[in-house]
C-alpha cells in the first residue's frame, strides 16, 4: 500500500499518530508513506533526532520530496544512492529523500518526483547571519524575512541541470508515468488557486511552476500530488493538493 500526505514540517508524531492514521500500525516496510515536501529535515537538534528516530521506528517506509523549507546544506552532504530506478538520499534506512527529476518504480507503478518551491514568506528579504536587523526584527511579527543558510536556501528552486535531468528521464519512459509527486503545483493550477485568495495571499508563478506546467502538458499521468499550499483540494487535470489529509494512492479517495 502507498499513502501520501502534504507538508509535515517535522511534526511527524502528530501527523501519523494512530488517531490520525489508524491504518499505520498495520503496515510493514513494504508499505510507503510519501510526504509532498517541507518534510522537516532542518538543524540536527535533539528534538529533531528524537522525532526522526520515532518515525524510523514506525512500521512503514517514509519517502519525501524536498520543499522550500528544507536544509539543502544538510541534504547535499548525504551520499547519493540508487533506489528503485532513481537517485535518493537516505536519512535513515527507512526514511528516504526522493531527489528531483527522477522516475521510481514502487509497487509496479512509476512515480516522477520533483521537489522544491519558491518561498513566499520573504517580503522583507533574505538576510545574512550577521545582519543587525535580525535582532531588531525577530520579535516583530509583521516582518517576513528569512536568514540565508539558516531558514532559507537558494536551492529551493531547481538548477537547470536538475530540470534537464527530469525531462531526460521522462523521455526514457515515453513521457508517461503513473504518478507525479511535487511540492508546488504547476502554473495553471496555481492561477486557479489564486482566484480564491486575497490580494496579499496570491502566489506568483516562477520558473519551477512554469517548468511543471510544461510537464503537465507533455506527460501522461494518472494523478499528480503536491503540497506547499496548506490546503486539501482536488483540481482539474487530476491534480490533488494535500496538507493534513493522508490518502491512499490507488485507493477510493482519489
Amino acid at each position: 500500500m502507498i499513502f501520501i500526505t502534504g507538508d509535515t514540517h517535522g511534526d511527524w508524531k502528530n501527523r501519523f499518530k494512530p488517531e490520525c492514521f489508524p491504518i499505520g500500525q498495520s503496515l510493514n516496510r513494504s508499505d510507503y508513506v510519501i510526504v509532498c515536501g517541507d518534510f522537516g529535515y532542518w538543524h540536527d537538534t535533539d528534538i529533531e533526532r528524537n522525532n526522526l528516530d520515532w518515525l524510523e521506528n514506525q512500521p512503514w517506509t517514509t519517502l519525501f520530496v524536498d520543499g522550500n523549507h528544507s536544509n539543502f546544506d544538510r541534504l547535499k552532504k548525504l551520499t547519493v544512492e540508487e533506489w528503485n530506478g532513481g537517485k535518493i538520499h537516505k536519512i535513515h534506512p527507512h526514511i528516504i529523500h526522493l531527489m528531483r527529476g527522477q522516475v521510481f518504480t514502487i509497487d509496479d507503478k512509476t512515480f516522477f518526483t520533483f521537489g522544491g518551491a519558491q518561498s513566499h514568506d520573504i517580503r522583507d528579504g533574505i538576510l545574512e547571519t550577521d545582519d543587525p536587523r535580525i535582532a531588531e526584527w525577530q520579535y516583530d511579527y509583521c516582518k517576513m524575512f528569512r536568514i540565508n543558510h539558516i531558514s532559507w536556501w537558494q536551492e529551493e528552486l531547481p538548477s537547470q541541470k536538475e530540470m534537464d535531468e527530469g525531462i531526460e528521464n521522462l523521455v526514457k519512459y515515453g513521457n508517461k508515468v503513473d504518478y507525479i509527486i511535487t511540492h508546488c503545483p504547476p502554473t495553471k493550477t496555481l492561477d486557479v488557486m489564486n482566484m480564491s485568495r486575497g490580494f496579499f495571499d496570491k502566489l506568483k508563478s516562477d520558473r519551477l511552476t512554469n517548468y511543471l506546467q510544461e510537464i503537465q502538458q507533455d506527460v501522461q499521468y494518472s494523478n499528480w500530488y503536491c503540497g506547499h499550499m496548506h490546503e486539501n483540494n482536488r483540481y482539474k487535470d487530476n491534480i490533488t493538493v494535500l496538507y493534513h489529509n493522508i490518502i491512499e494512492i490507488g485507493g477510493d479517495a482519489q
